[in-house]
């Protein structure tokens, strides 16, 4: 798996403008560091889904979400998943802030474009059996989009053991630590016309979707 050096630009806030040579010699190395280093691990369950109002109920759990339930609106399975790339970018960070400030600001950006590389990983892998059920893919949503509160990442690690599986823990304003990790739940629809082709809401430009994250 590999750096997405473009959507790490992006990141960095080059949109149509040029970086210029020191900004991507710094992105190559600063890449090269974390695809050797970085250690991704995942861990995904799929329950059954129901959505009444602005309640969404799976495993067990009911989230309270006006968000959340337009997400999944019509959906009857969901997939719970969390992700991490471990601790390297968090070490990165903490060394190169001390030693160099335009590449901590680069590690920063760079592992968050590594995470949601992987994490379209992942969803490649759900797509494809789901498709062989004949359901397909809603757009990943996570705690702390519109009103799906971050309280609820207390849930979702108890139901994925992620401490356990994957070695991410919280912290007590439940912010995940190593911090380039990720929680999400993904629905699954058997109407194709309402699910989503692309990976993630932020590489679309469809901002009119009803299922679009709210940030």
């Amino acid at each position: 798996m590999k750096v997405d050096r473009k959507e790490t630009l992006r990141y960095l806030g080059y949109g149509r403008q040029e970086a210029d040579g020191q900004t991507l010699q710094l992105l190559e190395e600063v890449a090269a560091e974390l695809e050797a280093d970085s250690m991704p691990k995942s861990i995904y369950r799929e329950y059954g889904c129901e959505v009444e109002g602005d309640k969404v109920l799976f495993g067990g759990l009911a989230v309270t979400s006006a968000s959340l339930a337009r997400n999944l609106k019509g959906c009857r399975r969901v997939a719970l998943l969390a992700a991490t790339i471990g601790r390297t970018a968090d070490l990165m960070i903490k060394k190169y802030s001390v030693l160099n400030l335009a590449k901590a600001a680069i590690v920063q950006a760079a592992g968050a474009a590594y995470i949601e590389s992987y994490l379209d990983e992942i969803s490649a892998e759900i797509k494809k059996d789901a498709q062989g059920r004949g359901l397909y893919l809603r757009p990943r949503f996570s705690p702390g989009y519109g009103d799906f509160s971050l309280e609820y990442q207390k849930d979702i690690f108890a139901m994925l053991e992620c401490s356990k599986r994957i070695g991410v823990t919280l912290t007590a304003g439940n912010l995940m630590m190593p911090s380039k990790s990720v929680t999400a739940l993904i629905g699954l629809t058997p109407a194709r016309g309402q699910s989503c082709q692309m990976p993630s809401c932020s590489q679309c430009g469809k901002t009119d979707c009803e299922f679009r994250q709210e940030e």
